[in-house]
């Protein structure tokens, strides 16, 4: 993997919120978005040796080399986004032990992840963010303030996962942020949406044009409805 400097922000002691794509695309929808609404300045990249696949999009294909940014704004530091993860062991290890890096060089104290959560719940169109952290102590504070905790025990696998056990190992305090899904393979801007009106509150940000995200959750349902109804199928059916 190829790591380029671009700049060096004046900044410190931001927070750092890093995510990247994972089960309906929730993580880096959300860091997309975020990028768009603070209109964040790239400082570095990341770039990773060519993919072992191709993206066939329908009697063409595309084959491109996978990026993912540092990017900064005020007292916040974006990374991840775009598509894709690592697709070694090596190469996510390699990924995490540079975001914590670029977190000591700029003092960050808290890590933001996000992600998704796979629910059987019928939460229509309000699905949940649920909360884990890298500590009882910090977990107790989140819980205090009105978050629920993810229930059980389960693994948090990829990029969003691994990067809260390094942020621990390293004594930065970390928060996964992990929206309900009920369909992995369908985009859910919704449940992007929940990850960033919880983000808001914890961070005190705001995120402009959140509605944005609805209307493009309303565009895939229409679509959904649509297909459901060329196949014979009623779209209320569940």
């Amino acid at each position: 993997m190829d790591f380029v400097n671009v700049d060096e922000p004046d900044i410190n002691r931001p927070i750092m919120i890093a995510a990247m794509q994972d089960m309906g695309n929730v993580g880096n929808i959300a860091i997309d978005f975020i990028n768009k609404s603070l209109d964040s300045k790239l400082f570095r990249y990341v770039l990773t040796p060519y993919p072992n696949y191709v993206v066939d999009k329908g009697g063409h294909i595309e084959f491109y080399q996978e990026r993912w940014e540092f990017r900064y704004s005020k007292s916040i530091i974006v990374f991840g986004g775009d598509i894709g993860q690592p697709q070694t062991n090596h190469e996510l290890y390699e990924l995490c032990q540079d975001v914590i890096n670029i977190a000591k060089l700029y003092s960050v104290q808290l890590i933001y992840t996000l992600g998704a959560f796979h629910t059987n719940r019928n939460y229509g169109k309000d699905p949940m963010t649920l909360v884990t952290t890298t500590s009882q102590e910090l977990t107790d504070q989140i819980v205090k303030i009105g978050h629920r905790t993810t229930p059980g025990s389960s693994l948090i696998t990829g990029f969003n996962g691994l990067i809260l056990g390094y942020a621990k190992s390293n004594n930065i305090q970390g928060i996964g942020l992990f929206a309900e899904i009920d369909d992995p393979q369908m985009l859910q801007y919704r449940s992007a949406k929940s990850l960033l009106v919880s983000l808001e509150k914890l961070t005190y940000q705001r995120f402009k044009g959140l509605e944005e995200l609805d209307e493009m959750a309303g565009a895939v349902e229409r679509e959904i409805d649509r297909m459901k109804r060329m196949n014979g199928d009623s779209p209320n059916r569940p």
